[in-house]
């Protein structure tokens, strides 16, 4: 887990504290704080630090916003995103989403999220506000259940990317790997649904599919914890928290780069063309290119995890998506009882759950 320098905050109550002070905040692997959460969090952007509740310990920290200069939000509704993106503008903070666009309407397994017409209009209304490239699509995960095949999987796909052309970049997706994730199992268990694993073979004719279909759009392809290897077909493993995409949105800003470890440079040319760039250049412009010097790798992820370090100011069972496959959530119930709290505190506790 990425180590962040500390500093001492003066907390509303009127005692000190010591917090970590990230310069990348990740909004949130736990939690859809865009969706349910965006007024709060932006509040406590505005205050300039929250408190955090370890999931394994249950020990409160601290995080200060003092340091943060980009920002990856993860939403199935970011739509209430729209309504805070100037202040980030104001605050010179970068951002972009990882915007999770499935369709499971037919078969209920994500009861809390609004229509797919809905989210499909959203995903564009982001990206008119925000920029290309700035919003990325996740089909995730993709799980088998009595009701849906790999060919219905793709039939999905087929429907949102046509719908996302000319909008999207990229799509992200994973295999849903239940036996892994105990809560996952609990929960599609708890509430009767008929899952079946993935085996490689599957996996692998998936990938080669999708590759196929992928032709008429030309999206980036990539996956997002899985081990398998299935470049030969296009697919690469994602950097979900991706430093490159920092570098392209962000690369103005020299706190950010010093932080990455990132040199920007200005291409030469001459009578001749353009000098050759370095083989580790990260191409930004027509002018500018990048090269970084460090790895920014979190080692705090799982091993097939590319992202770089961030700090995740989310906590578990606190979303009220009421997805049947939740990772996050020990039940729908605890999480709706403490979102019920969140908002009777008028989104101004120091924490998401009000306690």
């Amino acid at each position: 887990m990425a180590q962040w320098n500390k500093i001492r905050i003066e907390r509303e109550n009127g005692t000190a504290a010591e917090a970590q002070a990230p310069v990348i905040v990740s909004a949130s692997r736990s939690t859809d704080i865009p969706a349910f959460y965006a007024d709060w969090f932006f509040h406590r952007l505005k205050v300039g630090y929250s408190a955090w509740t370890n999931p394994f310990n249950g020990a409160q920290s601290f995080v200060s916003y003092q340091n943060t200069r980009f920002i990856v939000f993860w939403s199935k509704n970011p739509e209430p995103l729209l309504q805070h993106i100037d202040y980030l503008k104001e605050r010179n903070i970068g951002c972009y989403i990882q915007f999770t666009l499935n369709d499971y309407e037919t078969e209920g397994l994500e009861r809390g999220v609004p229509p797919l017409a809905h989210r499909i209009d959203t995903f564009r209304r982001l990206v008119d506000t925000l920029g290309a490239g700035r919003v990325v699509w996740r089909f995730d995960p993709l799980i088998l259940t009595d009701r849906i095949t790999p060919e219905t999987l793709l039939q999905k796909i087929e429907h949102i990317g046509n719908q996302l052309n000319g909008y999207a970049e990229k799509l992200v997706f994973s295999f849903a790997d239940i036996a892994l994730y105990k809560k996952v199992k609990a929960n599609l268990e708890r509430n009767r649904v008929n899952y079946s694993e993935w085996t490689v073979e599957q996996m692998d004719q998936f990938a080669r599919q999708l590759s196929e279909l992928n032709k008429r759009w030309g999206y980036q392809l990539a996956t997002c914890g899985e081990k398998i290897d299935i470049e030969q077909y296009g697919i690469r493993h994602n950097r979900c928290v991706d430093d490159d995409l920092m570098i392209r949105f962000a690369h103005h800003d020299k706190a950010l780069m010093d932080f990455l470890g990132v040199e920007i440079k200005t291409r030469e040319f001459s009578l001749f063309g353009t000098d050759p760039l370095p083989q580790n250049a990260l191409i930004i412009n027509d002018n500018l290119y990048a090269i970084k010097r460090k790895d920014n790798r979190d080692k705090g992820q799982r091993p097939a995890c590319g992202c770089i370090m961030s700090k995740d100011i989310g906590e578990y069972n606190t979303c009220p998506h009421q997805c049947e496959y939740c990772y996050a959530n020990t039940s729908k119930e605890a999480a709706l009882r403490n979102f019920a709290r969140a908002r009777e505190t008028g989104w101004q506790s120091e924490t998401i759950t009000g306690r």
